[in-house]
């Protein structure tokens, strides 16, 4: 039988099905629902070791389970939430031994990035850092222990800025990330934010002068890594908040 050409070329220009409003709606509100959790968890506002309940978060997010359930599976995808046959959601704890390592390590890139902010100092930098540091006082007089924990986090900022290396920045945002949920207890006593606010200086000071070892030093000494201030900061945490260690091996 002969093909009719019209038929073809009309067969041809026929789009490809796209996903139906539905399917896309939900992955949309999969996404939104999961944004939200991960900024809970890294905020610690859900806690290490928090019940996750499917059906209470689309009662909260007014959806079905479904875009509750693969919101979920992309926590548990980022290693914050861990789904258990028969044990329900929780949000992903660390044992003490994977904090201690990721504190270890943001020691010791932190300490790098304020030696190449040293190195590379420049006016601009200089005047970024006084004003980092001005903010840190403000919110350590007339702030509260979060607008402080703001201000600290931007003057950290300012030094990844001023290392002059995104990948080595990068890094450090994103080990922070992980820790994160785990410093809720920072900065709560005056005492506490007088101490960082003492060390902010040290480190500011010199990086403005491009010392470079003072700068590594100073900063090795003001994040709380593996061993420095390591103790201090475990005992102001909960126990449940950690898992067992045998989960390294």
């Amino acid at each position: 039988m002969e093909k009719n050409p019209n038929t073809t070329s009309a067969l041809q220009e026929i789009p490809p099905p796209s996903p139906s409003a539905e399917t896309r709606g939900r992955g949309g509100r999969a996404n939104e629902i999961r944004a939200t959790l991960q900024e809970e968890i890294e905020s610690g506002r859900l806690p290490p070791g928090a019940s996750l309940d499917e059906r209470a978060l689309a009662a909260r997010f007014d959806v079905s389970r479904t875009p509750v359930r693969e919101a979920l599976q992309q926590l548990a995808a980022r290693d914050l939430v861990r789904i258990a046959p028969r044990q329900g959601v929780t949000v992903g704890r660390l044992s003490i031994g994977q904090v201690r390592a990721i504190m270890e390590t943001v020691g010791e890139l932190e300490s790098l990035c304020a030696k190449l902010a040293a190195r590379r100092i420049d006016d601009d930098m200089r005047r970024a850092l006084d004003d980092a540091l001005q903010r840190c006082q403000e919110a350590a007089v007339q702030g509260s222990p979060a607008e402080y924990g703001v201000a600290n986090n931007q003057f950290h900022e300012v030094i990844y800025g001023g290392s002059r290396n995104a990948y080595l920045a990068e890094l450090i945002r994103n080990a922070r990330r992980q820790i994160q949920r785990y410093r809720t207890k920072d900065f709560q006593t005056k005492a506490e934010i007088s101490k960082s606010l003492q060390e902010h200086l040290k480190v500011a000071r010199a990086i403005q002068e491009g010392d470079e070892a003072q700068a590594a030093q100073s900063m090795a000494q003001h994040v709380p890594s593996g061993s420095t201030g390591f103790s201090e900061f475990l005992a102001r945490l909960p126990e449940s908040f950690f898992e067992s260690d045998s989960h390294d091996r």
